[in-house]
């Protein structure tokens, strides 16, 4: 069994569970997950929607239906008994389902380690307990889980395979009515309803800044799969005049037709940077989630591809600060900073070889 909880994990699960396919087509693979996953023959019991909440208010306000899913997905283990549960991030949940699954006693095996360097590296010692292996994408991930003795395997990170282009810029821009000629910047809210109604209306201001400055510039606004249209829709309503098409065709098509983006922070910043697109990171989330992660994280980015590179290479918008003008302002920043595609590179080399998710399935399959 496979558990997802967002659209990210939903990817990194599906190129793993093609993987254990691989390697043993017999196996039976079912879990919660969405269109990725089940196009890698996983039966789902429950989508990734259920679950694709985020921070502290969001949570005490889904409590209800996210307790639904957690207590059909304990009877669906105890229906089924499973040789194995694999966790994929998604820790507030997963590390709950972890401790009831031991109780079963089921192998547990994580894919996508907790963020414990952001903060409370302690929660080491409890994972220890609920977890039999972890799997990390990251060196210094495995660093962190070997000081306190737990198995761990680094494998690398997924998205080295997983990101083809078989549509180049051109292309794809003719294809939803944009210019070839002009400089395309590129709008990535995110993959939550929540992250979408709090970025998008910041991105799409910033884009009317950016357009009345240079009206050789237009928009490209990257839909994720588990977004409804509408609730896009609604907001473009306003910004008719603004040259800006939605693009919902292959996440990686669109993101090489951008020159710049403004991204949502997430692993969406690390398939930019992948792709070596300057970028702008921004995040708002609810005030009380922003209070408590300011008074427990302690690194000093919260973009990806600033902490895989270990410094700022992409400017950071959080909360207040991602506004309109100081995107606009970033965003320009960016489209002349012809260094930052060096930089983008060396993160792309940091993040391992190709066939993460094989070695990771590698890993699995051995454990059971």
């Amino acid at each position: 069994m496979i558990i997802a909880g967002e659209a990210s994990g939903d990817m990194r699960a599906a190129g793993l569970a093609l993987a254990l396919k691989k390697l043993a087509p017999s196996l039976k693979l079912s879990g919660i997950g969405g269109t990725y996953m089940r196009e890698a023959q996983v039966e789902c019991f429950t989508d990734i929607t259920e679950l694709a909440v985020i921070g502290i208010a969001e949570v005490i306000k889904n409590l209800g239906r996210i307790k639904k899913v957690f207590d059909q997905t304990l009877k669906q283990i105890d229906t089924t008994r499973p040789n194995a549960v694999v966790l994929v991030d998604y820790p507030g949940f997963n590390l709950r389902l972890a401790n009831e699954i031991k109780k079963r006693g089921i192998k547990v095996i994580y894919y996508i380690s907790p963020q414990v360097w952001a903060w409370r590296e302690k929660r080491v010692l409890k994972i220890k307990e609920l977890v039999d292996r972890m799997i990390v994408l990251f060196p210094f991930e495995q660093e962190i889980y070997d000081k306190y003795g737990m198995k761990v395997d680094y494998v690398g990170h997924p998205l080295v395979d997983e990101i083809i282009v078989d549509k180049d810029q051109t292309e794809v821009l003719k294809s939803i009515g944009l210019s070839a000629s002009k400089t395309t910047v590129g709008l990535m809210p995110g993959s939550r309803l929540k992250e979408v109604e709090r970025h998008l209306p910041c991105m799409l201001e910033a884009a009317k800044i950016l357009f009345k400055q240079n009206k050789e510039r237009q928009f490209l606004l990257l839909k994720a799969s588990s977004i409804p249209l509408k609730l896009i829709e609604d907001q473009l309503f306003s910004y008719k005049h603004l040259p800006l098409k939605i693009y919902d065709g292959a996440t990686y098509n669109g993101i090489n037709a951008m020159d710049a983006v403004i991204v949502a922070s997430g692993t969406a910043t690390l398939e930019t940077a992948l792709l070596k697109k300057p970028m702008v990171v921004i995040y708002k989330t609810s005030w009380l989630t922003y209070a408590i992660a300011k008074s427990v994280i302690k690194i000093p980015y919260i973009g990806l591809v600033n902490i895989v590179a270990g410094k700022k290479i992409a400017e950071e918008l959080i909360q207040n600060d991602a506004n309109a003008v100081n995107i606009a302002n970033a965003i320009e920043t960016a489209l002349h900073n012809h260094q930052i595609i060096d930089e983008l590179a060396k993160v792309k080399s940091s993040l391992g070889e190709s066939g993460a998710s094989l070695r990771a399935a590698r890993i699995i399959l051995k454990e059971i």
